[in-house]
């Protein structure tokens, strides 16, 4: 792994837990799946202005392509980037695969879904912290997710293309506060029907 510089925080999130941080322009991020083939569902907001946030469609539009991968620029609804992918050490991360919610497991997987807890509580729990709700939550990053597009245009959720200690570091280009859900799906194969931990650092 490429050396970060001194570290600011060292934490590892549990399982199906959410982790909220601010993360100071310049500074690296970087997300450690230290198991493998766990799915790090992730929102980042400009800590000094509540409207500004990540924007899926600003971030598909300006590199042309809905996959993230080393160099990709995070970009805000207001246009600007906000983070930058330095160094990833799998080939590629989600941007459309969204989060699961209760509703979306009972959609998806049956009724008997519905109390299991999903990444939009966790978001919602980590907005919390910071004065956001519902109405803040906006369409994610799933870093490690593996969701192809299939010839016909529909989505596959299959097994993560990550392995133990695999990581991805994400450079912040302003003042952000990230959001992270460590998925906690059983119902595909995203986690690999089983959540574990990951690591996440800030340095520099």
């Amino acid at each position: 792994m490429p050396d970060l510089g001194p570290i600011v925080l060292d934490e590892v999130v549990p399982a199906r837990a959410p982790w909220t941080a601010v993360v100071k322009a310049d500074q690296t991020l970087r997300i450690v799946d230290l198991e493998g083939n766990q799915a790090v569902d992730f929102l980042m907001y400009a800590e000094n202005d509540d409207a500004e946030r990540y924007s899926a469609q600003d971030t598909i539009a300006a590199q042309g392509n809905i996959f993230l991968r080393a160099g990709s620029v995070l970009m805000s609804n207001e246009g600007r980037p906000m983070a930058v992918v330095t160094t990833t050490a799998v080939d590629y991360h989600d941007t459309i695969g969204g989060a699961c919610s209760c509703e979306s497991n009972t959609l998806r997987y049956g009724h008997h879904t519905k109390s299991q807890h999903a990444c939009v509580e966790n978001f919602l729990q980590g907005n919390a912290r910071f004065g956001r709700g519902k109405r803040d939550m906006v369409s994610n990053i799933n870093w490690f997710m593996n969701v192809p597009v299939e010839a016909d245009g529909a989505l596959g959720i299959v097994d993560g293309i990550s392995a133990p200690g695999l990581f991805v570091d994400i450079r912040a280009e302003m003042d952000l506060v990230a959001v992270v859900s460590n998925c906690p799906q059983i119902n595909n194969p995203c986690n690999g029907f089983n959540p574990t931990p990951v690591r996440m650092v800030i340095a520099g």
